[in-house]
């Protein structure tokens, strides 16, 4: 079982920046796949960044250059580096942790934070 904690979120004026944060828990953090998700309200989750055990990364088109992903598996730690954010990046962001075993994926996720820009 893994446990995940946010933190990070807040009200920031457009062209603003945010440091999201999730703490793990267990001992085979190095093992999982960390990703951040966002979902307004009316919509759908969707993904935004992940980023592999050996530290590849994936964003989303519309975060490019912006966001930044990185993990310190020492720590147990993942974070989300917001940089010019817009009013669209307002969200609830989830931290999520994937795990393949034999073919199967499990997936954790953390209790959701806020992130609301204003223009």
């Amino acid at each position: 079982q893994v446990q995940l904690v946010e933190s990070g979120g807040g009200l920031v004026q457009a062209g603003g920046s945010l440091r999201l944060s999730c703490a793990a828990s267990g001992s085979i953090f190095s093992l999982l796949v960390m990703g951040w998700y966002r979902q307004a309200p009316g919509k759908q989750r969707e993904l935004v960044a992940r980023i592999s055990s050996e530290g590849s990364t994936y964003y989303v088109d519309s975060v490019k250059g912006r966001f930044t992903i990185s993990r310190d598996n020492a720590k147990n730690l993942v974070n989300l580096e917001m940089l010019n954010l817009k009013p669209e990046d307002t969200s609830v962001y989830y931290c999520n942790a994937a795990r393949l075993v034999a073919g199967t994926q499990y997936d954790y996720w953390g209790q959701g934070t806020q992130v609301t820009v204003s223009s």
